[in-house]
């Protein structure tokens, strides 16, 4: 007498209800933005990339104030003014422009691409730092700025203060990079992922500094006592 061994489909159709499960749907880890092929590759950085650029045109920048003679104490004070410069940056951008959603499909269009696809695909590793396509502008403009204003009183005084500047960037995307790939388990590091993962995950419009929750304070979007306990 031979037996057959009832094949997956009936074993399973034949099994009590309670015990069939559907297997858990995961979302995709990341989209295609473009048609174009060459567009959407330069939609994606790898995550290193801002530091192999930056790193040395900021060390550029620092040995011309050192060259130029400026003190020790002055590059340090505008180093750190720099640095709170862009910090304030990074809030006024992630508040007013990279979370401004118009009601027109392209205006909704941009969001989605400066901005949105990060909150859909928060895990997605080569839309996560800033592209150099985005990071060169600002930093243009930032020297640019600095040039015409602090520059007009003392030119050399120009160079500390973008270098800070140019760190305070970079360590926004090393931080920000951190947050949703890393185990931070430091005690600064766990409180800037949970501040992070309040403004992804609560629906509330709340915690736009990713770097350094200064201006939050500063300005009261820090959210809802009940919501920051919660996470």
């Amino acid at each position: 007498m031979t037996t057959t061994t009832p094949n997956l489909l009936e074993r399973s159709e034949s099994a009590p209800q309670d015990t069939v499960r559907a297997a858990p749907v995961q979302a995709p880890p990341t989209c295609r933005m473009f048609e174009t092929p060459i567009i959407e590759k330069f939609s994606r950085v790898h995550p290193i990339a801002p530091f192999v650029f930056w790193i040395p045109v900021l060390g550029y920048f620092l040995a011309r104030a050192i060259i130029a003679g400026v003190a020790a104490w002055q590059i340090a004070s505008l180093f750190v003014a720099g640095a709170l410069l862009w910090s304030l940056t990074e809030y006024l951008l992630h508040r007013y422009v990279f979370h401004k959603i118009g009601p027109k499909l392209v205006q909704r269009r941009m969001f989605f691409i400066l901005h949105g696809v990060h909150h859909d695909y928060p895990q997605d590793t080569t839309r996560l730092v800033m592209p150099l396509g985005v990071s060169i502008p600002i930093g243009v403009i930032a020297y640019l700025a600095l040039r015409y204003t602090l520059g007009l009183a003392n030119p050399s005084l120009v160079e500390p203060m973008f270098v800070g500047f140019g760190a305070g960037y970079l360590a926004y995307d090393g931080i920000h990079y951190a947050t949703h790939h890393f185990k931070m388990t430091s005690r600064v590091g766990k409180w800037l992922k949970r501040h992070h993962m309040v403004h992804h995950h609560t629906g509330e419009s709340a915690r736009w500094g990713v770097s350094s929750p200064l201006w939050d304070w500063v300005f009261g979007t820090m959210g809802s006592p009940t919501t920051s306990s919660k996470h």
